[in-house]
Protein backbone atom coordinates (compact mmCIF):
# COMPACT_ATOMS: atom_id res chain seq x y z
CA UNK A 1 0.00 0.00 0.00
CA UNK A 2 2.69 2.48 0.51
CA UNK A 3 4.31 1.63 -2.31
CA UNK A 4 0.89 2.23 -4.49
CA UNK A 5 0.86 6.06 -2.39
CA UNK A 6 4.74 6.85 -3.16
CA UNK A 7 3.72 6.54 -6.93
CA UNK A 8 0.25 7.98 -6.60
CA UNK A 9 1.83 11.25 -4.76
CA UNK A 10 4.60 11.51 -7.24
CA UNK A 11 1.84 11.56 -9.80
CA UNK A 12 0.25 14.47 -7.81
CA UNK A 13 3.29 15.89 -7.88
CA UNK A 14 3.48 16.44 -11.43
CA UNK A 15 0.54 17.19 -12.28
CA UNK A 16 -0.29 20.51 -9.81
CA UNK A 17 3.28 21.00 -11.50
CA UNK A 18 1.95 20.90 -14.70
CA UNK A 19 -0.92 23.10 -13.68
CA UNK A 20 1.32 25.33 -11.90
CA UNK A 21 2.93 25.68 -15.55
CA UNK A 22 -0.16 26.33 -17.56
CA UNK A 23 -1.20 29.36 -14.77
CA UNK A 24 1.87 30.87 -15.54
CA UNK A 25 1.39 30.61 -19.78
CA UNK A 26 -2.16 31.64 -19.01
CA UNK A 27 -1.61 35.34 -19.14
CA UNK A 28 1.22 35.32 -21.73
CA UNK A 29 -1.94 34.63 -24.83
CA UNK A 30 -4.11 37.57 -23.23
CA UNK A 31 -5.14 39.76 -20.62
CA UNK A 32 -4.73 39.06 -17.28
CA UNK A 33 -7.62 36.87 -15.44
CA UNK A 34 -8.18 36.48 -11.96
CA UNK A 35 -7.07 34.36 -9.58
CA UNK A 36 -10.62 33.21 -8.75
CA UNK A 37 -11.31 32.50 -12.29
CA UNK A 38 -8.67 30.58 -12.73
CA UNK A 39 -9.60 28.28 -9.55
CA UNK A 40 -12.82 28.39 -11.38
CA UNK A 41 -11.47 26.13 -14.68
CA UNK A 42 -9.12 24.48 -12.58
CA UNK A 43 -11.60 23.13 -10.45
CA UNK A 44 -14.49 23.02 -13.63
CA UNK A 45 -12.28 20.53 -15.53
CA UNK A 46 -11.35 17.98 -12.83
CA UNK A 47 -15.24 18.03 -11.96
CA UNK A 48 -15.81 16.91 -15.77
CA UNK A 49 -13.29 14.49 -15.14
CA UNK A 50 -14.39 13.02 -12.11
CA UNK A 51 -17.74 12.30 -13.22
CA UNK A 52 -17.31 9.89 -15.64
CA UNK A 53 -14.70 7.95 -12.91
CA UNK A 54 -17.11 8.34 -10.28
CA UNK A 55 -20.33 6.71 -12.30
CA UNK A 56 -16.88 3.62 -13.23
CA UNK A 57 -17.07 3.31 -9.43
CA UNK A 58 -20.56 3.38 -8.54
CA UNK A 59 -21.09 0.26 -11.21
CA UNK A 60 -17.76 -1.56 -10.21
CA UNK A 61 -19.29 -1.61 -6.63
CA UNK A 62 -22.15 0.11 -4.28
CA UNK A 63 -22.98 3.61 -3.85
CA UNK A 64 -20.57 5.48 -2.00
CA UNK A 65 -21.38 5.75 1.96
CA UNK A 66 -22.62 9.17 2.87
CA UNK A 67 -23.43 8.63 6.62
CA UNK A 68 -22.79 11.98 8.42
CA UNK A 69 -19.42 11.22 9.35
CA UNK A 70 -18.57 10.54 6.17
CA UNK A 71 -20.58 13.76 5.06
CA UNK A 72 -18.95 15.97 7.71
CA UNK A 73 -15.14 14.70 6.51
CA UNK A 74 -16.27 15.65 2.76
CA UNK A 75 -17.22 18.55 3.77
CA UNK A 76 -14.28 20.35 6.08
CA UNK A 77 -12.07 18.30 3.16
CA UNK A 78 -13.64 20.41 0.29
CA UNK A 79 -13.85 23.60 2.90
CA UNK A 80 -9.65 23.12 4.17
CA UNK A 81 -9.00 22.19 0.53
CA UNK A 82 -10.87 25.60 -1.19
CA UNK A 83 -9.86 27.61 1.59
CA UNK A 84 -6.13 26.28 0.89
CA UNK A 85 -6.54 27.33 -3.10
CA UNK A 86 -8.25 31.01 -2.37
CA UNK A 87 -4.85 32.11 -0.07
CA UNK A 88 -2.27 30.08 -1.97
CA UNK A 89 -3.44 32.31 -5.12
CA UNK A 90 -4.02 34.92 -3.01
CA UNK A 91 -0.54 35.09 -1.86
CA UNK A 92 0.96 34.01 -4.94
CA UNK A 93 -0.78 37.95 -6.58
CA UNK A 94 0.72 39.51 -3.74
CA UNK A 95 4.08 38.50 -2.35
CA UNK A 96 6.89 36.99 -4.28
CA UNK A 97 6.17 33.74 -5.59
CA UNK A 98 8.93 31.80 -4.03
CA UNK A 99 7.83 33.54 -0.49
CA UNK A 100 4.64 32.28 -1.24
CA UNK A 101 5.56 29.03 -2.17
CA UNK A 102 7.66 28.22 0.70
CA UNK A 103 4.72 28.86 2.94
CA UNK A 104 2.49 26.59 1.00
CA UNK A 105 4.91 24.05 1.32
CA UNK A 106 4.42 23.82 5.29
CA UNK A 107 1.41 21.53 4.57
CA UNK A 108 3.11 18.24 4.68
CA UNK A 109 3.90 19.60 8.51
CA UNK A 110 0.17 20.56 9.36
CA UNK A 111 -0.80 16.85 7.56
CA UNK A 112 1.33 14.99 10.32
CA UNK A 113 0.65 17.41 12.71
CA UNK A 114 -3.20 16.77 12.56
CA UNK A 115 -3.10 13.39 11.63
CA UNK A 116 -1.11 13.27 15.19
CA UNK A 117 -4.01 15.33 17.11
CA UNK A 118 -6.92 14.18 15.59
CA UNK A 119 -6.11 10.42 14.65
CA UNK A 120 -3.24 9.81 16.83
CA UNK A 121 -0.77 8.81 14.32
CA UNK A 122 2.40 9.84 15.65
CA UNK A 123 5.58 10.01 13.28
CA UNK A 124 9.11 8.70 13.84
CA UNK A 125 12.29 10.92 14.65
CA UNK A 126 13.25 9.47 11.05
CA UNK A 127 9.91 10.94 9.42
CA UNK A 128 10.33 13.50 11.18
CA UNK A 129 14.12 14.19 9.78
CA UNK A 130 13.09 13.45 6.21
CA UNK A 131 10.22 15.51 6.39
CA UNK A 132 12.68 18.56 7.71
CA UNK A 133 15.44 17.74 5.10
CA UNK A 134 12.74 17.59 1.89
CA UNK A 135 11.49 21.31 3.18
CA UNK A 136 15.35 22.32 3.79
CA UNK A 137 15.79 21.35 0.33
CA UNK A 138 12.74 23.16 -0.90
CA UNK A 139 14.00 26.46 0.80
CA UNK A 140 16.94 26.12 -1.06
CA UNK A 141 15.50 26.01 -4.39
CA UNK A 142 12.66 28.52 -3.86
CA UNK A 143 15.16 30.90 -1.89
CA UNK A 144 12.89 33.05 0.05
CA UNK A 145 13.05 36.38 0.91
CA UNK A 146 10.36 36.44 3.63
CA UNK A 147 10.41 40.21 3.17
CA UNK A 148 6.88 40.62 3.59
CA UNK A 149 6.26 38.03 6.78
CA UNK A 150 4.16 40.68 8.84
CA UNK A 151 1.69 41.44 5.54
CA UNK A 152 -2.07 40.05 5.48
CA UNK A 153 -0.72 38.54 1.59
CA UNK A 154 1.89 36.29 3.60
CA UNK A 155 -0.58 35.10 6.25
CA UNK A 156 -2.34 34.13 3.54
CA UNK A 157 -0.29 32.29 2.28
CA UNK A 158 0.59 30.48 5.63
CA UNK A 159 -3.25 29.69 5.98
CA UNK A 160 -2.98 28.00 2.50
CA UNK A 161 -0.35 25.25 3.86
CA UNK A 162 -2.64 24.67 7.27
CA UNK A 163 -5.85 24.51 5.09
CA UNK A 164 -3.84 21.95 2.64
CA UNK A 165 -3.08 20.09 5.38
CA UNK A 166 -6.54 19.46 7.07
CA UNK A 167 -7.52 18.78 3.61
CA UNK A 168 -5.17 16.05 3.33
CA UNK A 169 -5.83 15.02 6.83
CA UNK A 170 -9.16 14.53 6.16
CA UNK A 171 -9.04 12.54 2.84
CA UNK A 172 -6.85 10.19 5.31
CA UNK A 173 -9.73 9.86 7.57
CA UNK A 174 -11.88 9.38 4.23
CA UNK A 175 -10.01 6.12 3.25
CA UNK A 176 -10.02 4.85 6.52
CA UNK A 177 -13.97 5.00 6.14
CA UNK A 178 -14.07 3.54 2.38
CA UNK A 179 -15.24 6.31 0.69
CA UNK A 180 -14.11 6.13 -3.12
CA UNK A 181 -11.17 8.70 -4.46
CA UNK A 182 -13.22 9.05 -7.08
CA UNK A 183 -16.52 10.66 -4.90
CA UNK A 184 -14.09 12.51 -2.94
CA UNK A 185 -12.75 14.48 -6.08
CA UNK A 186 -16.30 15.27 -7.52
CA UNK A 187 -17.33 16.61 -3.93
CA UNK A 188 -14.21 18.72 -3.33
CA UNK A 189 -14.47 19.79 -7.25
CA UNK A 190 -18.08 20.70 -7.00
CA UNK A 191 -17.89 22.37 -3.44
CA UNK A 192 -14.89 24.18 -5.22
CA UNK A 193 -16.37 25.78 -8.56
CA UNK A 194 -19.69 26.93 -6.38
CA UNK A 195 -17.60 28.75 -3.67
CA UNK A 196 -15.68 30.44 -6.45
CA UNK A 197 -18.64 31.62 -8.56
CA UNK A 198 -19.73 34.57 -6.12
CA UNK A 199 -15.88 35.78 -6.11
CA UNK A 200 -15.68 35.79 -9.72
CA UNK A 201 -18.94 37.75 -9.83
CA UNK A 202 -17.57 40.05 -7.68
CA UNK A 203 -14.11 40.45 -9.53
CA UNK A 204 -15.92 40.41 -12.40
CA UNK A 205 -15.41 38.13 -15.61
CA UNK A 206 -12.35 38.56 -17.97
CA UNK A 207 -13.49 37.32 -21.65
CA UNK A 208 -10.43 34.99 -21.99
CA UNK A 209 -8.87 33.92 -26.01
CA UNK A 210 -8.86 30.82 -27.41
CA UNK A 211 -5.64 30.07 -26.42
CA UNK A 212 -6.28 31.23 -22.74
CA UNK A 213 -9.24 28.93 -23.18
CA UNK A 214 -7.09 26.03 -23.94
CA UNK A 215 -4.20 26.78 -21.27
CA UNK A 216 -6.78 26.86 -18.72
CA UNK A 217 -8.37 23.35 -19.70
CA UNK A 218 -4.66 22.18 -19.58
CA UNK A 219 -4.14 23.58 -15.88
CA UNK A 220 -7.32 21.89 -15.31
CA UNK A 221 -5.97 18.35 -16.84
CA UNK A 222 -2.86 18.82 -14.00
CA UNK A 223 -5.28 19.83 -11.33
CA UNK A 224 -7.04 16.54 -12.00
CA UNK A 225 -4.14 14.28 -12.15
CA UNK A 226 -3.42 15.87 -9.14
CA UNK A 227 -6.40 15.58 -7.04
CA UNK A 228 -6.55 12.59 -7.91
CA UNK A 229 -3.32 11.03 -7.14
CA UNK A 230 -3.19 13.64 -3.87
CA UNK A 231 -6.43 11.81 -2.69
CA UNK A 232 -4.87 7.87 -3.42
CA UNK A 233 -2.14 8.55 -2.09
CA UNK A 234 -3.17 9.72 1.47
CA UNK A 235 -6.32 6.87 1.22
CA UNK A 236 -3.23 4.22 1.01
CA UNK A 237 -0.69 5.47 3.56
CA UNK A 238 -0.60 7.79 6.37
CA UNK A 239 0.35 11.42 5.69
CA UNK A 240 3.85 10.95 8.13
CA UNK A 241 4.66 8.16 5.60
CA UNK A 242 4.73 9.89 1.95
CA UNK A 243 5.12 13.80 3.45
CA UNK A 244 9.02 14.05 2.22
CA UNK A 245 7.66 13.15 -1.54
CA UNK A 246 5.21 15.96 -1.58
CA UNK A 247 7.94 17.91 -2.28
CA UNK A 248 8.95 16.33 -5.81
CA UNK A 249 6.57 19.05 -6.87
CA UNK A 250 9.67 21.41 -6.86
CA UNK A 251 11.44 19.04 -8.60
CA UNK A 252 9.13 18.52 -11.32
CA UNK A 253 8.33 22.77 -11.68
CA UNK A 254 12.30 22.98 -11.76
CA UNK A 255 12.14 20.32 -14.86
CA UNK A 256 9.13 21.97 -16.52
CA UNK A 257 10.95 25.64 -16.13
CA UNK A 258 14.43 24.49 -17.41
CA UNK A 259 13.10 22.68 -20.66
CA UNK A 260 10.11 25.66 -21.54
CA UNK A 261 11.38 28.72 -20.03
CA UNK A 262 15.24 28.04 -20.16
CA UNK A 263 15.81 28.38 -16.39
CA UNK A 264 18.66 26.72 -15.70
CA UNK A 265 19.02 25.98 -11.81
CA UNK A 266 21.95 27.29 -9.88
CA UNK A 267 24.16 25.66 -7.06
CA UNK A 268 21.94 26.14 -4.51
CA UNK A 269 19.00 24.67 -6.65
CA UNK A 270 20.94 22.02 -7.17
CA UNK A 271 22.45 21.49 -3.70
CA UNK A 272 17.95 21.67 -2.88
CA UNK A 273 17.07 19.12 -5.94
CA UNK A 274 19.78 16.56 -4.04
CA UNK A 275 18.59 17.39 -0.46
CA UNK A 276 14.66 16.68 -1.56
CA UNK A 277 15.84 13.52 -3.29
CA UNK A 278 17.40 12.14 -0.24
CA UNK A 279 15.01 12.59 2.17
CA UNK A 280 12.45 10.76 0.46
CA UNK A 281 15.08 7.95 -0.42
CA UNK A 282 15.42 7.83 3.04
CA UNK A 283 11.31 8.19 3.86
CA UNK A 284 10.88 5.15 1.76
CA UNK A 285 13.49 3.05 3.38
CA UNK A 286 11.09 3.76 6.58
Amino acid sequence: MKRKAVFCILASAFGFALMAFFVRLCDDFGGEISSFQKSFFRNFIALLIAIPAMRAQIRASALPRAGKRELSLLLARSAFGTLGIFCNFYAISHIAIADAMALNKTSPFFAVLFAWLFMREKASRRQIACILAAFAGALLVLKPGFRAMGSFAAFCGLAGGIGAGAAYTCVHALGRLGVGGAYIVFFFSAFSCLASVPFVAWTGFAPMTRAQTLVLVGAGCGAALGQFGVTAAYRYAAPREIAAFDYSNILFTALLGFAFFAQVPDVASVAGFIAIAAAAFASSRE
